[in-house]
């Protein structure tokens, strides 16, 4: 279950997001980073940021929790900035939140170091979900606790803002596995990939899938299926993507 929370407080942009993300205090006194659905990315970035991220807790790995934020018409209307204003506006209603990380640290490959099967429980991840956002540019991993934490999932399933021939590429592999920051450290992949499989039922990914509020879908309700179909097939033709990235990395090293 996912719970929902009203926004109270705009505390800060976060500008290094590309879709103007801010923290926000919610009326359970907790801190969120709020992802907009009127950003320009749209609330597909919200659907794949909740999918994204409710997979990879499925798959046991770290992910903050993740909210619906309801965001009040009236709550932008004292915001000075005219274009946080603007965005605020266009968000009125159903949003999606993180929990805030204080003090968390961006994860840094050269400083600290990964264990080999981690790394390949996220590499599986993010060619599952053609996640092309997980570079040494930005690795949108955090460090909190002494542990590895996962954020901002929204760049995957990149094949939702054109759905043309979505169903083929459910079946293809994830090339862009090649830039990805943890590649050279994932050598348990064929090891994870059994492992995984197991623990992404087709009845786990439809409670998944169902989460995706219908307001978020507007005239594409109907490919609320589409995802729970092409995360199916990708589970069940795994070794596509997992070869595909072995296949990458035995380039890099």
């Amino acid at each position: 279950m996912i719970r929902t929370v009203h926004v109270t407080r705009y505390v800060t942009p976060l500008r290094e997001g590309g879709s103007l993300p801010a923290v926000t205090e919610a009326d359970d006194d907790f801190l969120y980073v709020l992802k907009f659905r009127g950003s320009g990315q749209g609330p597909k970035a919200l659907i794949a940021e909740l999918l994204g991220g409710e997979i990879a807790r499925a798959l046991g790995l770290r992910v903050p929790e993740i909210v619906f934020a309801e965001l009040d018409a009236a709550y932008g209307r004292t915001e000075p900035d005219q274009e946080i204003q603007d965005l605020l506006k266009a968000s009125v209603g159903l949003n999606l939140a993180l929990h805030y990380l204080s003090g968390s640290i961006t994860f840094d490959p050269a400083a600290l170091s990964i264990d080999p099967v981690l790394a390949s429980r996220i590499v599986w991840l993010d060619c599952l979900i053609t996640n092309v956002d997980r570079t040494a540019r930005n690795t949108n991993m955090l460090w909190w606790n002494k542990q590895l934490w996962l954020i901002d999932h929204g760049a995957a399933f990149y094949f939702h803002h054109n759905w043309k021939d979505w169903e083929n590429r459910a079946q293809q592999p994830f090339s862009l596995v090649k830039d990805h920051v943890l590649l050279p450290w994932a050598s348990a992949l064929k090891e994870v990939d059994a492992e995984n499989r197991a623990l992404l039922t087709p009845e786990r990914i439809d409670a998944i899938v169902r989460l995706i509020p219908d307001e978020w879908l507007g005239e594409e309700l109907a490919y609320k299926e589409a995802y729970a179909r092409f995360l199916n097939e990708r589970v069940a033709h795994s070794s596509i993507f997992v070869n595909g990235a072995l296949h990458a990395r035995q380039a890099l090293i």
